[in-house]
């Protein structure tokens, strides 16, 4: 079971930090990834690191305003967004599978019940 936490409302402009927590599993294991879904829009892509955060990935809509990290040690993983505009409106889920970092939501078996991110303008 994925835990996401940290969505809430901020101002356009404003940040906000996603966490998802992974108790209980062998996290270190599983590459993470979050992804987005706005109504009435098919979930998007938005970050993916590997089991090592060596390496990482973003959707195209990112464009450098956010940063996907994450704690082997916390069992964490983290999505922060930066300069956020109210197109970033939308429910934000954590997603894990074993094996190397993925960008397709296929390729996720676990996930989580999402957070809301609301932006205003």
């Amino acid at each position: 079971q994925l835990v996401e936490s940290g969505g809430g409302l901020v101002q356009a402009g404003g940040s906000l930090r996603l966490s998802c927590a992974a108790p209980g599993r062998t996290f270190s294991t599983y590459a993470m990834g979050w992804f987005r879904q706005a109504p009435g829009q098919e979930r998007e892509f938005a970050a993916a690191i590997s089991w090592s955060g060596g390496a990482t990935y973003y959707g195209d809509f990112v464009k450098g305003r956010f940063t996907i990290s994450r704690s082997n040690v916390k069992n964490t993983v983290y999505l922060q967004m930066n300069s956020l505009k109210p197109e970033d409106t939308a429910v934000y889920y954590c997603a894990g599978r074993k094996g190397p970092a993925a960008t397709q939501e296929d390729q996720f078996t676990d996930w989580g019940q999402g957070t809301q991110v609301t932006v205003s303008s």
